[in-house]
């Protein structure tokens, strides 16, 4: 259930979670939740004190920076990559397990924890999101100072992403599988995640195999899909399920239930979220095995997906916007700067090109804002961005449409998991429904036509039939 104002004093005025919270803080950049908006950024977190000053100032919810920086206060909206590079010190790995079912993201995290312990990574940390899923942690100290002449802590967001990439890549038969062995049977999965194209096939020795597609339904990725982005903290709770984001034992994570993270029931805090204090580098392995991954795409897969590129020819107009999109774009008091990297990347994703993607925002930004952002901003957000790379968060990503307060879902949301979905596929039923009326129009005009063809057949056998040369003379009676 949703907290209240005393659950959370009562829950951080713990000498022990304020400590812990701290300690997990530290080089982070820090965001501070009062319920459904974020305080102002860059921030930190100090002392044990801060903690429950902010809960007496309504705060509800602590959230750190994958990254690491030198100085997080020195960072500004305005920062160049060449700058963020700079105050960059390192970065952990967070990855994000995402699903509407709890269940499957347990087995999710259990997976990958095997697979990170196949990798030789020592240094692996687990921790309940509070809510649905799990987030797994690797530290900055279990990577290589270097890849080749590269410094790690330069390889954000690329080193994360791949390392995301090659962990699901490796684990989703094996998820697929044991999902299945769980519910017994497709039709229950369907009923649990309401989606009923969940299954792919596999040529297999030139037999079509049906396999559990999990990436429709469930979501393993980095928490951050550009710099600055944030998780929530360890110990922190969570606003909506009352619950708090616990570590847990990482080798014991099919034995977690909701239940244990009620604040009430938290003891001292028994295992730590990111780990600095390691012995070597165990994630040596799993970076330079993920850097050079690539997915093998199946031959007959290409030209479907090349299909698939190619279908978006042209911008999609606003008429197909989802809710949230059309909210954005009336202007907004708070939250213009997520909703700068909502857009871009829905935009891109919804057929417009950078150069389309930047007028619209500048446009957007001086005509629809009270208090517009500052140019630049946009500008620099713009600077490194590529059109159509990457995905707007997704709908259920608290941080964005519903912290800016623009998540008010149709009877068409609770089909999709992404803003860009929506659109796509309004899109596509609008396309195809055009395409059946045109196709309805044409049989009705050559149904016309042929009517019209018959008419002037008939037309023409009955003159034929009466001109004087046809004519029958009947016999005349003699008297």
């Amino acid at each position: 259930m949703p907290i209240d104002k005393s659950t959370c004093l009562k829950f951080y005025k713990r000498p022990d979670i304020q400590l812990a919270i701290v300690e997990h803080a530290r080089d982070k950049e820090v965001g501070v939740r009062y319920t459904e908006t974020f305080g102002k950024r860059p921030d930190v977190l100090s002392y044990p004190r801060d903690i429950i000053e902010l809960a007496l100032r309504n705060a509800t919810s602590f959230h750190a920076s994958e990254e690491r920086w030198q100085n997080p206060l020195a960072l500004s909206s305005t920062s160049s990559k060449k700058d963020l590079d700079a105050l960059r010190s390192g970065w952990d790995l967070v990855l994000d397990i995402d699903c509407a079912v709890m269940e499957y993201s347990r087995i999710c995290a259990d997976l990958i924890v095997k697979f990170l312990r196949y990798c030789e990574v020592k240094d692996v940390s687990v921790k309940y999101s509070g809510n649905k899923g799990f987030h797994i942690g690797v530290p900055f100290e279990a990577f290589p100072q270097k890849v080749g002449n590269v410094l790690t802590k330069d390889l954000f967001p690329e080193a994360p992403r791949k390392m995301a990439l090659y962990i699901k890549e490796n684990i989703k038969e094996e998820l697929g599988r044991q999902i299945l062995t769980f519910e017994k049977n497709i039709s229950n999965i369907k009923e649990k995640v309401r989606q009923e194209d969940i299954i792919r096939y596999e040529t297999i020795q030139g037999i079509s195999v049906p396999k559990l597609d999990v990436e429709k339904f469930l979501e393993i990725d980095t928490i951050l899909l550009a710099s600055r982005h944030l998780y929530r903290m360890p110990y922190s709770l969570h606003e909506k399920s009352g619950l708090v984001s616990l570590p847990i034992d990482p080798d014991r994570v099919l034995e977690f239930e909701k239940s244990m993270a009620a604040p009430e029931k938290i003891l001292t805090p028994m295992f730590v979220f990111l780990e600095r204090n390691i012995l070597n580098e165990s994630a040596r392995r799993l970076l330079v095995q993920a850097m050079d991954y690539e997915i093998k795409v199946p031959p007959e897969d290409v030209p479907k997906r090349q299909a698939e590129e190619m279908v978006i020819q042209s911008p999609i107009t606003e008429d197909f916007f989802p809710p949230c999109m059309k909210l954005i774009l009336q202007g907004l008091d708070d939250g213009k700067k997520r909703a700068v990297f909502c857009m871009a990347n829905f935009l891109g994703k919804v057929g417009w090109s950078k150069t389309e993607i930047e007028e619209f925002l500048r446009k957007w930004n001086a005509e629809k804002n009270r208090e517009p952002l500052r140019e630049v901003y946009i500008k620099g957000q713009l600077a490194h961005f590529t059109a159509g790379e990457r995905l707007p968060p997704n709908c259920n990503n608290e941080a964005y449409y519903k912290g800016i307060g623009v998540c008010r879902p149709d009877s068409f949301c609770s089909r999709i998991k992404n803003p860009a979905n929506y659109t796509i596929l309004k899109w596509r039923r609008h396309r195809e429904e055009k395409s059946d009326e045109e196709e309805k129009k044409k049989r009705r005009r050559q149904k016309k036509e042929e009517e019209m063809r018959e008419e002037e057949k008939k037309e023409e056998t009955t003159r034929a039939a009466s001109s004087p040369e046809n004519l029958i003379s009947l016999p005349v009676s003699e008297e």
